[in-house]
């Protein structure tokens, strides 16, 4: 059966990917591979109404909806039209035989009247209602807990402020609705009401569509590599899955803030499990025993690209250098030592985490990270993207955060096993990083490229930044 999805009208390039993964999650392998997708006659792709065949019957519709950020709702399609004369044609033309079981006396209903792109007064919607007379009702009204919700859904008509490219006539769906979103997930997790947080914090909206796409579930294995203050891995936990994280800075996963204001907090504020274990580790010197693999059902993260903050590895300018050699840190001085760092380059930090997902998640097991993209001179996107044998790429989602540059959800699955020839080549390239480390943090300073003036001089006439009454 075609279904009518309708979407939330916010991160469009998420939206079909999103659902994809979902039927995945729940109809089994090669179930997003199986979705078909079509848009309604006038029809803009950015518009949120869009026709789609999932492999299940209304369980599988019901789940994907429920489970979503930004489905709305997915509805049996009883009728369309660019009138109302025409949608009462439609909807009577529709078989009875799928109609009459929705409509006995024993079952209460409700209607609702919905729009995109225009507002419909009370009045309106009364008389909407009544107009529906053509439809054989004969069950009880019931507002609050109906057994049966029906929606009427109008968008407005050429030339008018809808925020969507203009269409040729405006359209009217009548629908039953099949499954409908959580509405309460998101004002529950919103970063504001979070007792710990940091600067780089992702987004709860964000979080939990990255959770969607790495197909958290109960038994599976989740690790953030990058684990800051934890958001990524309360999406997962929030889903059931179990989570591990690790951070190069010691004081995020064991202090954060003081006792009651750090990662483990955010687990408890929200009763869910807390994460296995939370690693002080590096993802330039991963600290996992040789010949351990395929332990992981997803890893999902959000690299530092050295926009907002920049990447950190162990070492330190002098062992970089070879000025100094490794040193052991005494015994007594490990409980407090924070070791030395130099900066991380985003190309050594993707080819780490590429790496590391190559041994260490499971076949068929996802990645899912953020990768920064500058933008051209006409606002579009390079898409030259990171490429591992081990590992196939089926979604690419773009949020585009400023003129000069956007960053883009890379979803991965890992299709070929991870052998001694690439372990091999991984380690030269590991090694190349290592000799040329200050050309690769030249040739990949993401923040220069982004906030440079637009014709690449400086702007002489531009104020100095206050710095303080004494500076």
């Amino acid at each position: 059966m075609w279904y009518l999805c309708v979407f939330y009208h916010r991160l469009l390039d998420y939206r079909r990917p999103e659902v994809e993964s979902l039927a995945e999650l729940f109809a089994g392998p090669g179930g997003g591979e199986s979705v078909e997708w079509r848009m309604p006659e006038n029809h803009h792709v950015d518009s949120p109404f869009h026709l789609v065949r999932l492999p299940g019957d209304e369980r599988l519709a019901a789940q994907v909806a429920n489970r979503s950020l930004l489905v709305k709702g997915i509805y049996e399609l009883w009728g369309h039209g660019t009138t109302y004369e025409e949608l009462e044609k439609s909807v009577t033309e529709y078989p009875d035989e799928r109609k009459l079981p929705f409509l006995t006396p024993e079952s209460t209903f409700k209607i609702v009247i919905d729009s995109f792109g225009k507002v419909i007064s009370s009045q309106e919607q009364n008389e909407i209602i009544e107009s529906l007379t053509y439809i054989p009702f004969k069950g009880r009204v019931n507002l609050k807990k109906p057994d049966h919700k029906f929606f009427v859904m109008e968008t407005d008509d050429y030339g008018s402020n809808n925020g969507l490219p203009p269409v040729v006539k405006r359209s009217i769906f009548f629908g039953r609705e099949v499954g409908a979103a959580d509405r309460h997930l998101l004002p529950t997790y919103q970063l504001k009401s979070r007792k710990y947080i940091g600067p780089t914090a992702m987004d709860a909206e964000m979080a939990f569509l990255m959770a969607n796409q790495g197909l958290a579930r109960p038994g599976k294995l989740v690790y953030d590599p990058f684990v800051g203050t934890g958001s990524i891995l309360v999406a997962a936990a929030h889903f059931g899955a179990m989570t591990m994280g690790a951070d190069i800075d010691i004081r995020v996963v064991r202090d954060g803030r003081g006792p009651d204001c750090n990662v483990w907090s955010n687990f408890e504020q929200y009763k869910l499990p807390e994460p296995l274990c939370l690693l002080r580790a590096d993802n330039n010197l991963p600290p996992w025993r040789p010949g351990l693999k395929e332990m992981f059902d997803a890893i999902i993260c959000d690299p530092p690209y050295g926009v907002r903050a920049g990447g950190r590895k162990s070492g330190g300018r002098k062992l970089i250098k070879g000025v100094k050699g490794p040193y052991t840190v005494p015994d007594e001085k490990r409980d407090n030592h924070i070791p030395s760092t130099a900066p991380y380059s985003l190309a050594e930090c993707v080819h780490d985490l590429l790496h590391l997902a190559a041994r260490m998640v499971v076949m068929g097991g996802r990645l899912v990270f953020f990768y920064p993209v500058l933008r051209g001179e006409d606002g579009a996107a390079s898409p030259q993207f990171p490429e591992h044998p081990c590992f196939k790429l089926i979604t690419s989602s773009e949020q585009i955060l400023s003129f000069r540059y956007s960053r883009v959800l890379l979803t991965m699955v890992k299709v070929a096993p991870y052998t001694e020839e690439i372990e091999k080549m991984a380690a030269e390239r590991h090694q190349e990083f290592r000799e040329n480390h200050h050309k690769w943090m030249e040739e990949g300073n993401l923040h220069s490229a982004v906030f440079e003036p637009a014709d690449g001089k400086p702007d002489r006439d531009s104020k100095p930044k206050y710095r303080g009454k004494y500076v």
